[in-house]
């Protein structure tokens, strides 16, 4: 099993900025694509950004300019660094892994709990 914990969520105003962060503990060999969704009141849940192992990375375009994605293999942590946030931005956030456990040939999907941000005008 392997378990995604979140921290780093909070109250900012616009403008601010904050970083979240995701560390996957637990049976992992190795793990593919990592990254972020969000979800706001009453809305389906919205893509933010992903990573590939190798670092490339993809945007959603209302974040785009705004957030980056990073990730550290060494610690299988995946990060967001959220710059000129706005209201619209205000969801729970959260992180994805793709992760390949001892002995598995293919990848499983699992989540994080989710992390609160609000962004206040």
């Amino acid at each position: 099993q392997v378990q995604l914990v979140e921290s780093g969520g909070g109250l900012v105003q616009v403008g601010g900025s904050l970083r979240l962060s995701c560390a996957a503990s637990g049976n992992i060999f190795s793990i593919d694509d990592m990254g972020w969704y969000r979800q706001a009141p009453g809305l389906q849940r919205e893509w933010v950004a992903g990573i590939t192992r190798s670092g490339s990375t993809v945007y959603g375009d209302s974040v785009k300019g705004r957030f980056t994605v990073s990730r550290d293999n060494a610690k299988n942590t995946v990060y967001l660094q959220m710059n000129s946030l706005k209201p619209e931005d205000t969801a729970v956030y959260y992180c994805y892994a793709e992760v390949f456990g001892l002995g598995s040939a293919n990848p499983d999907s699992y989540w994080g709990q989710g992390t609160q941000v609000t962004v206040s005008s």
